[in-house]
């Protein structure tokens, strides 16, 4: 996982360090505590990543900084393409989403009663 605003770059936990323990791992500070900081990881099945809203064509619009598009930028730079998905209520998902050319789009959208996946 990225590091809250990729500080301390990204951060490896592995399942079985954490085994009967998931809850307190998936917090910012358990993330710290069971996992450890990281310049080398396996290439990642699927990336997840928050949305404030976003539109049918992957654009996103997330919490703003930029912190979002620059992780996975990073991620698709070092290991090629990688499905993107996240998860919003069926109301975040609108029909137009500003964007700029460096922002990077969700391939996969997951709401309560659907899974879209975009024209990326």
């Amino acid at each position: 996982m990225a590091s809250p605003r990729l500080q301390r770059g990204f951060i490896l936990i592995e399942p079985e360090k954490v085994k009967g323990r998931e809850h307190a791992a998936s917090t910012i500070k358990g993330a710290f505590k069971f996992g450890k900081e990281v310049q080398d990881f396996p290439k990642p099945d699927l990336i997840v990543e928050g949305s404030v809203a976003v539109d049918l064509q992957g654009h996103r619009l997330g919490k703003g900084h930029g912190y979002g598009d620059l992780e996975i930028e990073i991620l698709k730079r070092r290991f090629g393409e990688i499905p993107t998905a996240t998860t919003v209520h069926d109301t975040q998902v609108v029909e137009k989403v500003p964007f700029e050319a460096k922002d990077e789009k969700v391939s996969i959208i997951v709401t309560p009663t659907r899974i879209i996946r975009t024209t990326v």
